[in-house]
């Protein structure tokens, strides 16, 4: 006997039979939506957002469940040894999803213990510098750093972080080297940025934007292949010379591995048209956001090429998470 959701107990003879009449009544109880960071973050307030709007269309509870730590890997073990029944459910950045597996020996396989249901949006870091460093574009960044080599601090968020790994992407890229300090969360990494204590930063649009308009710090370029409507004017590392950089955070939401496919489908429908809304739009345009959307395979073959991707990253720019 095998349970497909809530109380639906099937044979194995039936259980492809049950599967689509389970699908109807999912959710049968409250759904468990873990977010592996700590409350108030991006990703936090990303999946707020869905578990609200699922909970208004599917009528049942999406219970918020942070369980931060070990840069996300807690709460995506709990998911991926989770019941693959639909009331357990994930949302993540690339740092959990493609990034981790290169950097912690993990109790999961990010390809082989979860189910894809949808990537929700992507956002871009921004590269800024100190007012006092004398660049005004990427052309001149590069040029200062192969002059200086070794001699200019770059801030992150932490090891293994958007900006640390689109600092070392910067530099493998460009033949530049430059010295990376990581710090406990983005906001100290700003703080320092502004006081000129370090020289460059990668960092989240969201906080980052108000500080470019004072002109405390001075905006150089975007991380992704396309701009972002935080910042229009504002080109890209690949427009700005760097040809073929694109470094993005992208947040999904998956399943335990094995959940019917009536059940995934049913949940990309729905998130699909949760992500069409006006309020989700905008409310992620502001924080440099782009929705993304689309089908549970075309986030399963992105996500095998990012993990291919910062396999690269990884091993060639030499990050370790000790």
């Amino acid at each position: 006997m095998k349970q497909l959701a809530g109380n639906c107990t099937f044979g194995i003879a039936a259980m492809l039979a049950a599967a689509a009449a389970c699908a109807q009544t999912y959710p049968a109880k409250p759904v468990r939506f873990v977010v592996p960071f700590v409350a108030g973050g991006p990703t936090d307030i990303q999946g707020r957002l869905l578990g609200e709007k699922l909970a208004q269309r599917l009528g049942q509870q999406f219970i918020i469940d942070n369980r931060g730590g070990a840069g996300g890997n807690i709460g995506m073990e709990i998911v991926a040894k989770a019941p693959p029944d639909g009331h357990t459910l994930v949302i993540a950045t690339v740092g959990t999803w493609a990034v981790n597996p290169h950097l912690y020996k993990l109790p999961y396989d990010v390809l082989k213990d979860f189910s894809p249901i949808i990537q929700v949006s992507t956002s871009p870091a921004v590269l800024v510098v100190h007012p006092s460093v004398p660049v005004k574009n990427v052309k001149e960044l590069v040029a200062l750093a192969k002059s200086k080599p070794g001699q200019l601090n770059y801030g992150s968020s932490g090891v293994g972080g958007l900006g640390h790994i689109s600092g070392a992407l910067f530099a493998l890229m460009t033949g530049t080297k430059m010295v990376h300090i990581p710090y406990k969360s983005s906001a100290p990494s700003l703080t320092d940025l502004i006081a000129g204590q370090i020289e460059v930063l990668f960092n989240n649009a969201i906080s980052t934007v108000p500080h470019i308009k004072s002109g405390k710090a001075r905006a150089l370029a975007v991380t992704s292949i396309k701009r972002t409507q935080a910042l229009p004017d504002l080109p890209t590392i690949d427009e700005a010379g760097v040809k073929g950089y694109d470094n993005s955070s992208w947040s999904a939401v998956a399943a335990p591995a094995g959940t019917p496919k009536e059940i995934i489908g049913k949940l990309n429908n729905e998130l699909n048209q949760i992500l069409k809304l006006p309020d989700i739009r905008e409310k992620s345009a502001v924080g440099g956001a782009a929705i993304i959307g689309g089908t549970p395979e075309q986030f399963g073959a992105y996500l095998k090429s990012e993990v291919t991707k910062f396999e690269r990253v990884v091993k060639e720019a030499k990050i370790s998470a000790q």
